[in-house]
């Protein structure tokens, strides 16, 4: 059974949108959570002292901030 991986994003971001891309091009799926309708969680990144989006989080990995296709292949492989 896969663990859940959530993905940071927001509006109009690229880098969101390639990345998203790039997991579901892989079968991956994740809970993507957008900071434009669900505001709580900009807190919760600034909390966790995140600047950017999108921000991936997968069980046991450090998160992965940014559009990283090289990082991204250790998720696809969970």
């Amino acid at each position: 059974m896969q663990q859940a991986i959530t993905v940071y994003t927001k509006d109009g971001c690229v880098q969101c949108k390639m990345t998203k891309h790039f997991l579901a091009e892989h079968d991956v799926q994740f809970e993507e959570k957008n900071i434009n309708t669900e505001p709580q969680y900009l807190h919760y990144l600034k909390d966790q002292g995140f600047q950017s989006l999108p921000i991936v989080m997968a069980p046991d990995q450090k998160p992965i901030v940014g559009f990283r296709p090289d990082q991204l292949k250790q998720v696809v492989q969970l």
